[in-house]
C-alpha cells in the first residue's frame, strides 16, 4: 500500500531572521551554527514531527544558506563549531517518518542536497580558509553522524551516554544516505572490520572506544567540554587565510518572478514546456560594466554578475530538480556579448587569490557541479547571439550534448578563456576538457591555445561540440533529438548520465555520488526497506519488519 504524500513544493531561498531550526552566533573568527530543530516546523507538519533534532530537507536549506552567507558575509569568520542547543542530543538524523512517507524521487533528491550540502562544508575547508570542527554533545545517530564527519575533526562529550553511531542497516533495512560510509572509511581511515562492526551497532559507539575506532577525534569529561572546543575551535583558526576584519558581500534576496511556466530571475530565465517535457534555461552575459578589482568586487557585492548569475542558476536547477520531476530534458542556452563574458574571466583569473573572488569562482565551481550531479538530460544550444564563452562555455561542456548552428549568414561562435583550464574541476578533480578528451589529452592544450573564437566547423573539428547542423537542418535534427531524449526510459537515462559523466579518476567525492545512486535507485525501493512490513515503514510502529533473506 502506497503511504507516501505529495511533496510540498519547495522555495530554496532563507535567511538568519528566518532561521527556524539553526541558531548563527558570531564571536571574533568563530562562528557557531548550533541546530535547535522545531519539532512542528518541518516541511510537512501534519505528517511528521521533527523530534530530537532529527532534520527534513527544510532544515538543510537553512544550513546550506548559512554556509554561503558565511562564504560571503563574513570574511572575519576562520572556523565554525557545529553543535546542538538541545541537551544530551546532538542530532537523531534524517527524520525517519518523513522519509517514510515521501515518494522515492523526493527521498533520492533531499539525499542528493544534503549530501552537496556536506561536501560543501568540506569545499570550504578545502578552498576558503574556513575549518568545521563538531561539537558533539550529546547522541548522535545516522545522519546526524554523517554531518559531524562532514567537519574536519569531531570532539565528543564523555557523559555516559553521547555516542556516534550509523545505524541504518539494523532498523531501517536501508544505509546512509550522506557518504556516512565512504567518510568512515576514505576520510577518517577507519579499519574495515571496525567500521563494518559499527555499522551494525543501533547504539553506535562512545567515550574511548570511539577515539580508539577513529570515529571521533579527542573525548572530554562534560565539565572540560566547552573550554576544549573553544581551544580547538581558535587553533583550527589559526590556520586561515582570511582577513580578520570585513566587510564582506551581502547576500541580497533573488525574489524571482514566477508566472505560469516561466521563472524570470534577472539574469536567468526558465520557460516549461510540460507536453515536451523539456525546460529552457537560459542565462544571460552580463549587460552592464562589471567589477575588474577586489575592491570593485566588494563595493557591487550581489550585484555583480558572476555572483548574480550563478546564485540564480543554482535556485533554478534546485527548483527543477525537486518541484518538477517530469521534466526531464533541460536546454542550455545563453545570450548576450561573449566579450563580457572573457573580461569578468579575466578578472577573476587575475584577482583569484583575493578571498572575495576566490568565493566567487567557489559558488561557480560548486554551481556546475550542480549540473553534472543533477539527474536530467542535458542539451546545450548554441545559436547566434549566444555567449557560450570562457566560464559560460562551461556550461555547454557540462552539457550531455552540444549542437551548434553552422549557419552561412549569421556569426556563430564559441570562446575558451584561461577559466576553462581547470578553474572550475569536478567532482573527479579535473576539468571538464579534461574528462572531454581524456582519450585525447594533447587537444586540451590545443584548444586553450587557439587564438580567439571558434566557428561550428573549427569547433567540431576540435571536438568541442557533438553536432554542427546547417540552417536546413538544425530545427529538425534538434527537435528529432530532443523528441527521441524525452521518450527514453527516464531510469534508464538518469543511470546512463551518471555513468558517462564522470570519467577519469575517482575521489571520494564520486564514490559518495556514485554509491548513493546506486543503492538509492536499489535499496530504497527493495521490499525489504519500504514494502508493507519494510524496516523503513514499521520503524516506530507496532510489529517488527518481514524480510525476504534472500540475497540478490
Amino acid at each position: 500500500m502506497d503511504q507516501t504524500v505529495p511533496a510540498p513544493t519547495v522555495t530554496f531561498e532563507t535567511a538568519p531572521d528566518q532561521y527556524k531550526h539553526w541558531k548563527l552566533t558570531i564571536a571574533g573568527n568563530i562562528a557557531t551554527l548550533a541546530m535547535d530543530v522545531r519539532e512542528d516546523a518541518g516541511l510537512r507538519p501534519a505528517d511528521y514531527k521533527l523530534k530530537l533534532n532529527s532534520y527534513d530537507l527544510g532544515v538543510d536549506i537553512e544550513l546550506a544558506d548559512a554556509l554561503q552567507r558565511l562564504r560571503f558575509e563574513h570574511p572575519e569568520v576562520h572556523a565554525v563549531v557545529l553543535t546542538s542547543l538541545k541537551p544530551r542530543i546532538f542530532c537523531a538524523g534524517a527524520n525517519i517518518f518523513m522519509l517514510g512517507t515521501s515518494s522515492h524521487g523526493f527521498k533520492v533528491n533531499f539525499c542528493k542536497f544534503t549530501n552537496e550540502t556536506r561536501l560543501g562544508m568540506e569545499d570550504m575547508s578545502a578552498h576558503s580558509g574556513i575549518k568545521f570542527l563538531a561539537a558533539v554533545n550529546g547522541v548522535c545517530a545516522g545522519g546526524g553522524y554523517e554531518l559531524a564527519l562532514a567537519c574536519d575533526e569531531i570532539l565528543l562529550v564523555d557523559d555516559g551516554s553521547a555516542s556516534v553511531g550509523l545505524p541504518e542497516t539494523p532498523l531501517l533495512g536501508v544505509l546512509p544516505g550522506t557518504g556516512g560510509l565512504t567518510r568512515v572509511v576514505d576520510k577518517r581511515k577507519v579499519r574495515r572490520d571496525l567500521a563494518d562492526d559499527f555499522g551494525t551497532l543501533t547504539e553506535g559507539v562512545r567515550g574511548k572506544r570511539a577515539v580508539e575506532g577513529r570515529f571521533v577525534d579527542a573525548v572530554y569529561p562534560t565539565s572540560k567540554f566547552q573550554d576544549a572546543v573553544a581551544r580547538r575551535a581558535q587553533e583550527l583558526a589559526a590556520q586561515s587565510d582570511r582577513p580578520a576584519t570585513g566587510p564582506g558581500a551581502r547576500l541580497g534576496p533573488l525574489a524571482p518572478a514566477i508566472s505560469g511556466d516561466v521563472i524570470q530571475y534577472q539574469y536567468v530565465k526558465g520557460s516549461i514546456d510540460r507536453v515536451k517535457r523539456v525546460c529552457d534555461l537560459t542565462i544571460a552575459a552580463p549587460d552592464a560594466p562589471q567589477p575588474s578589482t577586489p575592491d570593485a568586487f566588494l563595493k557591487a557585492g550581489d550585484r555583480a554578475w558572476a555572483i548574480r548569475a550563478f546564485r540564480e542558476l543554482d535556485d533554478a536547477l534546485l527548483r527543477l530538480r525537486l518541484n518538477e520531476p517530469e521534466i526531464g530534458i533541460i536546454v542550455l542556452k545563453t545570450t548576450g556579448d561573449p566579450a563580457a563574458v572573457l573580461a569578468v574571466d579575466e578578472a577573476l583569473h587575475a584577482h583569484a587569490s583575493h578571498w572575495l573572488v576566490r568565493e566567487i569562482i567557489g559558488l561557480i565551481r560548486r554551481t556546475l557541479k550542480r549540473v553534472d550531479l543533477t539527474s536530467r538530460s542535458f542539451f546545450a544550444l548554441i545559436e547566434p547571439g549566444s555567449a557560450f564563452a570562457g566560464t559560460l562555455f562551461e556550461l555547454a561542456l557540462a552539457a550531455d550534448r552540444a549542437y551548434m548552428l553552422n549557419h552561412p549568414d549569421e556569426p556563430n561562435t564559441i570562446e575558451l578563456s584561461v577559466m576553462n583550464g581547470g578553474a572550475y574541476p569536478m567532482s573527479n578533480g579535473i576539468s571538464r576538457l579534461q574528462v572531454r578528451f581524456l582519450g585525447e589529452p594533447d587537444s586540451v592544450g590545443t584548444a586553450l591555445a587557439h587564438d580567439g573564437p571558434f566557428d561550428a566547423h573549427q569547433a567540431l573539428e576540435a571536438g568541442l561540440v557533438f553536432s554542427a547542423p546547417d540552417d536546413i537542418d538544425w530545427d529538425d535534427e534538434v527537435r528529432m533529438a530532443l523528441e527521441a531524449r524525452a521518450a527514453f526510459s527516464p531510469d534508464a537515462l538518469t543511470g546512463m548520465e551518471a555513468n558517462l559523466r564522470f570519467a577519469g579518476p575517482e575521489t571520494m567525492e564520486t564514490k559518495i555520488f556514485g554509491r548513493l545512486t546506486a543503492w538509492q535507485n536499489w535499496i530504497f525501493q527493495r521490499p525489504n526497506a519500504v514494502g508493507e512490513r519494510g524496516a523503513l515503514m514499521t520503524y516506530g510502529r507496532e510489529g517488527r519488519p518481514s524480510f525476504d533473506f534472500k540475497r540478490t
